[in-house]
C-alpha cells in the first residue's frame, strides 16, 4: 500500500472540512471524521476518549467561550510513518472568540495561536482522526 497525493488530498479535505465546521460552530461536522474511540487532548491538557465526547466538548465551547470564533488552519507537514498512518502538524489562528479558558492567552494582536497535531489512520480506504492534541503557544521571555 502506497501513500501519495490522493491520500494527502483526502487528508487536506478533512482538515478543510474541520476548519469550515469550526467557523460555522458545527460540532457534529467538526467531529465527523473522529474515530469512535479516538484520543482527544484539548488546549488545557484535558484528555478524553471517544467521538461522542469530542463532539460534545466542541458543542459546549461553540455555544460559550468560542461562540462565533473563526479559525484558520495551516498544514505544516503531513508525514506517513506507515502507509495507513498519517501525522499532521497544523498551525491554527483563532479570532472572534468570546473569552479564553483560564491560563490560555492570546498574542498581543488578540489572535490565539495553537499547534494542532492530528494522527489519522486509514481504514477501508477512508482516513479517520485517531488522536487530536492541541496546545496554545506560550509567550516566551
Amino acid at each position: 500500500m502506497e501513500t501519495g497525493r490522493a491520500d494527502e488530498a483526502q487528508i487536506g479535505a478533512i482538515l478543510e472540512a474541520q476548519q469550515e465546521a469550526w467557523n460555522r460552530g458545527d460540532a457534529r461536522a467538526y467531529a465527523a471524521h473522529f474515530l469512535e474511540d479516538g484520543s482527544f487532548t484539548n488546549i488545557l491538557g484535558d484528555v478524553n476518549y471517544g467521538q461522542a465526547i469530542f463532539e460534545r466538548r466542541h458543542a459546549e465551547i461553540f455555544a460559550t467561550i468560542f461562540l462565533n470564533s473563526q479559525i484558520t488552519m495551516r498544514v505544516r507537514r503531513i508525514a506517513f510513518p506507515l502507509p495507513d498512518t498519517a501525522i499532521v502538524d497544523c498551525d491554527t489562528d483563532m479570532t472572534s472568540y468570546q473569552r479564553l479558558p483560564p491560563g490560555v492567552h492570546a498574542a498581543a494582536d488578540g489572535v490565539l495561536r495553537t499547534r494542532l497535531l492530528e494522527v489519522l489512520v486509514k481504514i477501508e480506504g477512508q482516513w479517520w482522526i485517531a488522536a487530536y492534541h492541541n496546545v496554545d503557544l506560550k509567550k516566551r521571555d
